[in-house]
Order: C-alpha cells, then sequence, then structure tokens
C-alpha cells in the first residue's frame, strides 16, 4: 500500500493491510515496512517468510505494457474469433462488418474506463474490489460471482472446443466425454503456473498458433472458392451483403451475442494490472489489443464467409474441409489451451488471493500454497468440464456468455464506473465522454435484454420443432 494512505489503514497483525476506510476496500498487498510485521501467536515473523513476502511481491509485479498486451491477446483473442464468419453469415456481409467494427470500438473504450480505476485507486486488485468502491460488501460479491462465472464459462467454451478438435484430428469414434476429460486435464496443467508474467511467455506460442490456424482456413476457403468459381463440382459460395432471408430476431441477436463474447477482455484486466510495475501503461495495451481485435475479427469473419457462403459452419475450422479442418484443429491447440488456461488463472487468483489476503500463501511459494493452488485450479477445470458436457453446441455457450455475462462486465458496469468513480466534478462538465458512457451503458442493457431473449428463443426452438434435432 502507499505510504500516503498508510494512515487511513488498518495494520494487520501479519503485515497486511486489511482494510482501506477512505478507499472503501481490502488491500491484497503486504505492508512496505517488514521490519515491523508481527504476529500475535508468533511474535516477529521468521526472516524466512520476509523473504517470501519480498519474492513474491517481485514475482506478481513483473509485467509491462507489452508483455501485458501478450497476456490480453491470448486471453481475448481466442474462441471468440472462431465464431466470427457464421456470425456474418447470420448478419450478411455489411451488418456484420458494422458489427465487428462498432462493438470493437465501445468494448476498448469500456476497457479503459476499467482499467481507469485501476490508476486512480491503486489498491483495487480485481474487478470485484471495484464493485465493493462503488457497492460496499454486496457490490463485491455481486461482481465477484458474476466475474467467477463468467470466466468459468469462458473455460468451459475452452475445452468443449478441445473436445471438438479431438475428436476432428483423431477421427475416432471414443465417447466424447473421454475427450472432455483429456482437454480438461491439459486445460489444468496449462493453468499450473501461478504468474501471468510466466503464462505470457506461453503466449508468443498461443499468438502464432491461433494465426497460423485462422490462416490457413482462410487459405483453404480461398482455394476451395476460386475452384467452385472454376466449374469444379464443389459447391459456389453463396455470401450475400445482407442477412438471410429466413434470418429473425432470435437468430440476429446470437450472432451478435457472439461477436460480444469475443470482445470481453475488460473482466480480467484489472486483475492483470495487478502484476504491473507500471499500471498507467495499460492505456498502450489496450488500444493496441482493441485495434489488433477489430481488424482481425473483420478480416476472418468476411474473408471465410466470402469463400464459404452462408453453409460456414462455427468453429469456422470446420469449413475448411475435411483434411485441412484436421490440420487446423491441430495447429489450433495451443490457443485452445494456453487460452483457456490464462481464465482458469484468473479465477483461481482472484479466490486464491482473496482467501488468503492476509497470508504468505497467498504468493503459491510455500507447501500450503502450492497444494491450495492446484487444489482450486483442478476444481475449476472439472465444473468448466460439467459446463461443456452440459452445452455442447459451440455458439450457444458463446452466445449465453455474451449476453448474461459481457454485457455487463464489458460495458453497463464500466460506464457506471465513470459516472461513480472516475469522473471529476458535474457529468456535464465533460459531455463527451458523459454521452460515450451513457451510450455503453444503454448498449450494454440492449445486450443483455435482447440477447437472454434470443437465447432462450434458440434453445426453446428445438423442443418446439423436434425435427431441427436431426
Amino acid at each position: 500500500m502507499d505510504h500516503q494512505n498508510a494512515d487511513s489503514s488498518i495494520q494487520s497483525a501479519d503485515g497486511f493491510n486489511k482494510f482501506d476506510s477512505e478507499k472503501g476496500i481490502h488491500s491484497l498487498a503486504p505492508s512496505n515496512s517488514l521490519s515491523k510485521i508481527e504476529s500475535p501467536a508468533r511474535g516477529s515473523i521468521s526472516e524466512i517468510e520476509q523473504q517470501r513476502i519480498v519474492r513474491g511481491n517481485e514475482k506478481f509485479h513483473r509485467l509491462g505494457w507489452k508483455r501485458l498486451t501478450v497476456v490480453l491477446f491470448v486471453e481475448a483473442i481466442a474462441l471468440g474469433c472462431l465464431s466470427f464468419p457464421k456470425s456474418f453469415a447470420t448478419l450478411g456481409m455489411v451488418g456484420g462488418v458494422v458489427a465487428s467494427i462498432g462493438i470493437g470500438i465501445v468494448a476498448t473504450y469500456a476497457s479503459y474506463e476499467v482499467g481507469a480505476v485501476k490508476v486512480k485507486y491503486p489498491h483495487v486488485e480485481h474487478y470485484g474490489d471495484i464493485g465493493r468502491l462503488m457497492l460496499g460488501e454486496w457490490g463485491f460479491w455481486i461482481i465477484t460471482v458474476v466475474l467467477i462465472l463468467s470466466v468459468t464459462l469462458t473455460v468451459g467454451s475452452h475445452t468443449l472446443t478441445g473436445i471438438i478438435a479431438l475428436k476432428s484430428i483423431t477421427q475416432s469414434d471414443v465417447c466424447a466425454v473421454i475427450f472432455g476429460l483429456v482437454s480438461t486435464i491439459i486445460l489444468l496443467l496449462f493453468a499450473i503456473p501461478p504468474s501471468f508474467a510466466d503464462i505470457a511467455i506461453l503466449g508468443y506460442i498461443d499468438i502464432v498458433s491461433i494465426l497460423t490456424a485462422v490462416g490457413i482456413t482462410i487459405i483453404a476457403t480461398g482455394i476451395q472458392s476460386s475452384k467452385a468459381q472454376a466449374g469444379t463440382d464443389l459447391p459456389r459460395s453463396n455470401w450475400s451483403a445482407w442477412p438471410k432471408e429466413d434470418t429473425d430476431f432470435a437468430s440476429a441477436m446470437v450472432a451478435i451475442n457472439n461477436i460480444v463474447f469475443a470482445y470481453t477482455f475488460a473482466p480480467a484486466l484489472p486483475s492483470f494490472l495487478s502484476e504491473m510495475h507500471t499500471p498507467k501503461d495499460y492505456v498502450k495495451s489496450v488500444y493496441s489489443l482493441g485495434a489488433i481485435e477489430i481488424v482481425l475479427y473483420t478480416l476472418i469473419g468476411s474473408l471465410v464467409y466470402v469463400f464459404v457462403g452462408q453453409d460456414v459452419e462455427s468453429p469456422a475450422l470446420l469449413s475448411a474441409g475435411h483434411l485441412i479442418s484436421r490440420i487446423a484443429f491441430g495447429i489450433a491447440l495451443p490457443v485452445i489451451f494456453i487460452s483457456g488456461s490464462i481464465n482458469t488463472s484468473v479465477i483461481a487468483r482472484y479466490i486464491h488471493g482473496y482467501v488468503y489476503r492476509y497470508s504468505v500463501v497467498r504468493y503459491v511459494n510455500t507447501k500450503t500454497g502450492w497444494i491450495t493452488w492446484i487444489a482450486l485450479v483442478s476444481v475449476v477445470s472439472f465444473i468448466a468440464w460439467i459446463i461443456a458436457e452440459a452445452i455442447p453446441v459451440f455458439s450457444s455457450i458463446l452466445s449465453i456468455s455474451g449476453a448474461l455475462f459481457s454485457s455487463g462486465l464489458c460495458f453497463y458496469v464500466p460506464s457506471i464506473i465513470w459516472f461513480v468513480l472516475i469522473r471529476e466534478g458535474k457529468w456535464y462538465h465533460n459531455l463527451p465522454r458523459a454521452l460515450a458512457n451513457g451510450f455503453v451503458f444503454l448498449f450494454g442493457l440492449g445486450v443483455l435484454g435482447c440477447g437472454m431473449y434470443a437465447n432462450v428463443i434458440v434453445l426453446v426452438r428445438p423442443l418446439k420443432h423436434p425435427q431441427l434435432l436431426r
């Protein structure tokens, strides 16, 4: 905790600042004065524990803005991009491009507001702390529960994609449950490193993986499209600038929900910023990632849709042809598992850091720390496996997560954050920013209400029309 805030804090017996009465949040950072750390049960803590605290602080404050960009890239650009061609097929080329660019700009701005809280309130460690600043303990627990559910659902989508990939690669008749367990175990193993800076090293492999897999898919579908145009037996692409004739409101909203999900990276931002040595540099990372996402997603969605047409599948790698799909999925395995593991780490760090916020165990550099960390990662991975088995449709799981959770964590909550925590003076003193956040708020509420209505309609539709299940 900063020295200027020391007077408003209650110092715990083990040297951790428990509660900042002025800011209204718990601090997870240890006191800078290690020589004054006392324990009523043991007296002064040992020199070994002091060294562990110092090493723990160094370990968890190594992120620069470039490495943060890599971590955000890995966390954000993964499965979502594989749903874009299908969304374009539903919305049409014009609607798809407008939605991709427009939602990307809104999501990037909203993420900027989330990061601004960390700069103004350095004690914020996770998204839940922002909820506490706004609404006290109720706010903390509401945001915490929603965030955990959201990220767990995302890990579930990675588990499901792992199942699809392994089945496609092996062409095996093995039960999907077995592939699910294999996918879960791999995700668990990649999530064991507790530091985001350590995981960022794997991020470079992740980036090469997703770009190569998507590149192969685009090239393969492009070649197939050229052959079809040359008069071969391959079907011609039937892409259109406008939505399909049978597109209804529910189908269009599910497509938009999938795009919203793809731009979901704001919830993990406070946790990542807590490991930065210079948190104010987050702006470079957010804007860099936003620009990369908008360009990449729009290109993937438009090109694959043009080459394949309205029959494009989700995830998009399935549209590259029998052999090429197997190759693309094989290359995409790192992004499926590395990106999923980062989401697992976000949840585990959130829970582990809160439970052991007054203990050296939180640094995961003791026997107890490692045991509790691995146990927590295992539980999260197992729950994600259950979700993948319960919702075995790729686009549906992304749509539900986008409408139910991303709408709040990435849009209407960040807009409230500006009005409540960041704004200086009356709102009309900064009218452009106030209007921008007002628009973000309304957009988020629209995605929540209309998006969940659409999900219910789409999920119930096969029950009313059993022939759709065939």
